[in-house]
């Protein structure tokens, strides 16, 4: 299967990562040249990959934002709850894994990914359905981070036992009154923290596979943060409390 990546950013975080398969690559007539640009042509030239210069509106007809560049790759390739934990040890770190139960939004699970591969997270879970997948729009939403980023689909329920039974610590993030502080909780080591959905929030299943319950500390007029907005300050808790001393 194939797909249009388009944009300076996802396009050359493509080539950086070196995950998927380039078929073709676009750019604009009179496209003006930058480091990112050179880079991307310079795999080009390596991969043996046909470009082209096309007139705006080839590009216009593919995506809307595409920054005069676009590369027509293979589908995104998932990988599998083993190889996340894998990952970790590789690095010799205490696994750090961010579950989200049923987003949908290609903007809130882009901009999570992005904050994720910033704060050091080994993988990504996601469910099998009802959830938003690694489509173009989430890794221009990513700014090209979903490229670098091991995600695996997956039974969230039973995934959320595996990590427990390889010492993880589950962390639900909700605004609950049954949710704690982060203050009172343990947060750094072996972690996975689970952002539910922009609507409902965590499933009741895996609400309940959590080992503890944390809520942000608000103190404005608004009641609540989106997920994206939620979840990444979440990370930057636990990313924090794992840094040593």
């Amino acid at each position: 299967m194939k797909e249009w990546l388009c944009g300076r950013n996802p396009v050359y975080e493509m080539v950086r990562a070196r995950k998927r398969q380039i078929f073709k690559l676009l750019l604009t007539e009179n496209l003006q040249p930058d480091e990112r640009i050179s880079e991307i042509l310079r795999a080009a030239k390596t991969y043996r990959v046909p470009v082209e210069t096309v007139k705006r509106l080839r590009l216009d007809s593919i995506a809307e934002n595409h920054q005069g560049v676009a590369a027509e790759v293979s589908a995104y390739t998932y990988s599998d709850l083993s190889s996340i934990l894998q990952a970790a040890r590789q690095k010799n770190q205490p696994p750090f894994v961010l579950v989200l139960d049923s987003l949908q939004n290609p903007q809130n699970f882009g901009t999570l990914i992005r904050s994720a591969e910033a704060f050091g997270v080994h993988g990504i879970l996601i469910p099998f359905r009802h959830a938003s997948g690694i489509t173009p729009a989430v890794v221009t939403a990513s700014a090209g981070a979903a490229e670098h980023m091991l995600v695996a689909s997956a039974n969230l329920a039973q995934s959320l036992e595996e990590l427990k039974k390889a010492g993880l610590w589950v962390i639900g993030l909700e605004g609950s009154p049954q949710a704690q502080p982060p203050e009172k909780l343990r947060l750094g080591g072996a972690a996975a923290l689970v952002v539910g959905s922009e609507g409902e929030g965590m499933r009741s299943l895996v609400r309940k596979s959590c080992d503890v319950l944390m809520r942000l500390p608000l103190e404005g007029q608004i009641e609540s943060l989106n997920a994206a907005v939620a979840g990444s300050i979440g990370l930057f808790l636990i990313h924090q409390a794992r840094q040593p001393g």
